[in-house]
């Protein structure tokens, strides 16, 4: 009998001392992915955008619009993959973003944005600083954000610039952890050094504003002046220092007037202490069954980088805030993590196993009932095996394991175990044939007899799948794990069921009997139950016509419930999200009093929902974005 690619392979290891080692292998490469693989939501999209800023001191907006704006769009238009330019400007200041297309690396934009503005750099007026070029992408978008508040009892003990010092504290311990990225504060209250000049007694001394800031200036620098040998030692020798908060600014001379020195302290106030409130951040919680609290809130947003895993970062930083409790952060203060995508896409992934899982066993179930005991075994070891490969190999890919990666192992399950049970079967069938073959021959021989369909039925598949790889725009990368996944089980799923199934049944067969002259094993129970009800439909030419005739119009039928919209269709299931963003715009030019008010009024609405445990309430500020 010709044997065939599948015989020959079957042949091959069957009796080979490699071939559990290998299935050791798989489910150790397979385990080993499951562990290290980083696990999200949703599979990460590559869509840069850069923006350039720059300063145009004294251009009204309709003047840096002309010489600034338009030259800078034209030069960002001509960038190779850059698929959107948009801009703003105002008085003293431009800002033109760029939107690659999908894939692009953030890292090959900004180098691209960047080359490309210094090289027509000409275009732009002589004199306009540097530009400040900004690469924005997916790793930007927080995993983490806490949010600082005072426990009850506490607030009027703390305000927004005490919370914002700890906050700057509690970011710099975080960042030590391996692979955090981006991380900023929310509704920072920074301390500065304010001089608020007085425009009288700057024309009773005659003193310019522009003065003022040339010498306030010029005393905030500090910069090496060279080498001093002492004492056969090198010391370097640093002139001027930085303003800091404490120092005698007011006693900085400007001039003289009138044979007396004037100071900074005669034409301006001096006052260290927060900046301006320019915006508020509030937390209300929930205290009581219709309890309810307002206090000041400063929020840690953090980032993680590109290929790292978001569930082991979010717990590191769990256990690093609960480590500094005490210690770094007061007793007096409240940490609350009002975002965690790493804990809820592991959940979400370790849900989707579950089902991976539930899904197996019903095919085990069939099997043990429809075989026997011994195939369902077979099939119980190779569709794990094969699920944990296929993991194994989206982590070579580069791909996360997260809801669509996973669909994909779901959708496939169903079709990657046809090549097991196929196989398994026919060595089941030339088993009961009970003739003069070895069980190794016999089993050798029926998978060559199905191993040619059994590849064709694989590489169909495939070639339904892969066609997916090809869809552009934002839906490319996010489903492209389907086909990669899918079409990878079912490549695995053939040679486990070439090579693991053959020399696990062999393993697991009884002894051999005697040989007989049966060639042809009788129908089963199933099989009996099948062939009654088969048999009538298929018995004349016009039943069979009539059952196919039936069969179509029951799936025109099923095929027109999309079209008439009598069935919800959804590629995914609806997000289980514990956070809800509402984005309010007031018109321009609003007080951050009247956004605060309506902002707090709407929170106040979201008192009245019961699944709602708090509310963060950002005013004049974005929160934290997703």
């Amino acid at each position: 009998m010709k044997l065939g690619i599948s015989g020959a392979i079957t042949r091959t290891f069957i009796r080979s001392k490699l071939t559990p080692l290998l299935m050791i292998a798989a489910v150790l490469a397979g385990l080993l992915a499951l562990g290290s693989i980083a696990r999200e939501d949703d599979p990460q999209i590559k869509a840069p955008i850069v923006d350039v800023s720059i300063t145009a001191n004294g251009l009204k907006a309709a003047n840096a619009a002309e010489l600034v704006t338009k030259p800078l769009e034209t030069i960002l238009k001509s960038i190779p993959g850059v698929k959107h330019v948009y801009s703003q400007t105002q008085d003293d200041q431009v800002m033109v973003g760029a939107e690659f297309h999908i894939g692009t690396k953030e890292q090959d934009a900004v180098i691209r944005v960047r080359n490309h503005i210094l090289a027509n750099i000409q275009k732009l007026p002589i004199g306009i600083p540097a530009p400040l070029v900004i690469g924005h992408g997916i790793n930007d978008v927080a995993i983490v954000v806490m949010t600082l508040t005072p426990k009850l009892g506490a607030a009027k003990y703390y305000n927004e610039a005490d919370l914002s010092r700890i906050a700057h504290k509690l970011q710099t311990a975080m960042i030590r952890i391996p692979d955090i990225g981006l991380s900023y504060i929310v509704g920072n209250v920074p301390d500065e050094i304010r001089v608020e000049p007085d425009p009288a007694e700057l024309s009773l001394y005659g003193v310019t504003f522009q003065q003022l800031v040339a010498r306030i200036t010029e005393a905030n620098k500090s910069f090496d002046a060279g080498n001093l040998y002492a004492n056969d030692k090198l010391n370097a020798v640093i002139v001027g220092h930085s303003l800091q908060p404490g120092s005698n600014i007011g006693l900085l001379q400007l001039t003289t007037r009138a044979g007396r020195p004037v100071y900074v302290d005669d034409v301006a106030k001096i006052v260290t202490g927060p900046a301006p409130t320019t915006h508020r951040v509030f937390m209300v919680q929930r205290t009581g069954k219709n309890a309810w609290r307002t206090t000041p809130a400063v929020s840690i947003a953090f980032a993680k980088r590109s290929g790292s895993n978001a569930v082991v970062i979010a717990h590191t930083i769990r256990e690093r805030l609960a480590s500094l409790q005490g210690s770094l952060i007061p007793n007096d203060i409240a940490v609350h993590i009002t975002r965690d995508d790493g804990r809820r896409a592991n959940a979400k992934v370790n849900d989707l196993l579950l089902h991976l899982a539930l899904a197996t066993l019903p095919i085990v179930v069939l099997i043990s009932l429809a075989i026997g005991w011994r195939a369902a075994a077979v099939t119980a070891v190779v569709i794990p095996t094969t699920v944990l490969l296929t993991i194994f190999a989206s982590w070579v890919f580069g791909f996360s394991i997260n809801r669509v990666s996973l669909f994909a192992l779901i959708f496939a399950i169903g079709i990657l175990v046809d090549d097991a049970i196929v196989v398994i079967e026919n060595i089941s069938r030339h088993w009961e044939m009970n003739d003069v073959r070895t069980r190794m021959q016999s089993a050798v021989e029926a998978v060559a007899e199905v191993g040619n369909p059994t590849i064709i039925a694989t590489l169909t598949v495939i070639t339904a799948l892969l066609p997916m790889l090809f869809v552009s725009g934002l839906m490319g990368p996010y489903m492209a794990p389907i086909p990669i996944n899918a079409s990878t089980a079912m490549v695995f799923s053939f040679f486990m069921a070439t090579i693991a199934a053959p020399w696990m049944l062999l393993k697991l067969a009884p002894r051999e009997a005697k040989p007989g002259t049966v060639h042809h094993a009788t129908r089963n129970r199933l099989g009996e139950i099948y062939w009654r009800i088969a048999e009538p439909l298929i018995r004349t030419r016009r039943r069979a016509l009539t059952f196919l005739i039936v069969i179509g119009i029951a799936t025109l039928a099923a095929i027109s419930m999309f079209y008439f919209e009598a069935v919800t269709v959804k590629l995914l299931p609806y997000g289980n999200k514990s956070h809800l963003t509402v984005v309010l715009d007031l018109p321009a030019g609003a007080s951050l009093e009247a956004t605060e008010r309506t902002l707090l009024a709407l929170a106040q609405r979201a008192k009245t929902l019961r699944d709602i445990e708090s509310v963060a309430v950002y005013a004049g500020t974005a929160g934290p974005f997703d």
